[in-house]
Parts: structure tokens; C-alpha cells; sequence
């Protein structure tokens, strides 16, 4: 699946699973940390940013990771704080509707990107009170790397 896009169902079992008890300074540093020793690791140019309410807790970029890379995040990260969703479900469920997110939505692609690569961070009984973002592979890529760090952490 290089670039093929996930189903709106398995997005969505995604946000339910991977929701968190509580999300802390220190778990922004932890998850943060996580991802970035992954993308070291595999020599990844990316760079990774962790927000809780507008607030940035994590930055990071790799070894090939450009400006443009922190234009993706600024922009895949509107896309999650607006619509609740990942960038990839809401991207996926314009599609599903026979149209893009752009078309639908009309709001300014300088501005916003439904492409894939930012998660909500979810506290059970609370909702999205921050973001997750990778940027620097294709979307999927950018999100499955993600939701494999978020759901580590999770991990008991």
C-alpha cells in the first residue's frame, strides 16, 4: 500500500483505539522521543511536532527534512485542531464523497493540507486536545509511522 489510502473505517477504529488517559509534558517528550529515534534509526528526512492546545511540546527535524516540511505540519495540523480527525481520515472522507477536501471545505491549501501524517491526540472522555505530526514521507507513510508510535506508547 506505498500510497494507497486506508478505509474510513479503519481511520476511525484508529482514533477509538489510540486515545490517551491523560497527555502530559511528559508524554509529549516521550512519544516525541520515540518517533525521533525510529526515523534515526532508519535514516528517515523528517521532521516530527507534538502540540497540546496551540502549545508545542516537541520539535524535531532529521537529516533531510527542509522548511517545507514545517509548512506541511503547520498545515496538517489545522486540518486535525478543525475537524477533530486525522489528516488522512478527513482527506479520505472528502474523497469518499466524490470530491477532495479542498472543493468541499473551500478553505485556503496555504493554510490547510488534509494529507496524511497528523494524528489528534485524544484523552478518553475529554476528546482532541492536542496533535502528532510527521512530515516527510508520503501521507500514508507519515501516518502509519504515527499511529505505530502512539499505539507503543500506549502499549502497557
Amino acid at each position: 500500500m506505498a500510497d494507497s489510502l486506508m478505509s474510513l473505517a479503519d481511520l476511525a477504529a484508529e482514533e477509538e483505539e489510540l486515545q490517551f488517559s491523560s497527555f502530559t509534558n511528559d508524554d509529549a517528550w516521550a512519544l516525541g522521543s520515540a518517533l525521533r529515534a525510529t526515523a534515526r534509526a532508519a535514516e528517515l528526512p523528517v521532521a516530527i511536532s507534538i502540540t497540546r492546545n496551540h502549545h508545542r511540546l516537541f520539535f524535531t527535524a532529521l537529516t533531510g527534512a527542509t522548511p517545507d516540511n514545517d509548512s506541511w505540519i503547520e498545515r496538517k495540523t489545522r486540518v486535525v485542531e478543525r475537524f477533530g480527525h486525522s489528516s488522512l481520515y478527513v482527506g479520505e472522507a472528502a474523497r469518499a464523497e466524490g470530491t477532495t477536501f479542498e472543493e468541499q471545505f473551500g478553505l485556503d491549501p496555504v493554510l490547510y493540507a488534509a494529507h496524511g501524517g497528523a494524528f489528534p491526540i485524544l484523552v478518553r472522555s475529554v476528546g482532541p486536545v492536542g496533535v502528532v505530526v510527521v512530515s516527510g514521507l508520503p501521507q500514508v507513510e507519515d501516518h502509519r509511522m504515527v499511529v505505530a508510535a502512539v499505539r507503543a506508547h500506549l502499549a502497557p
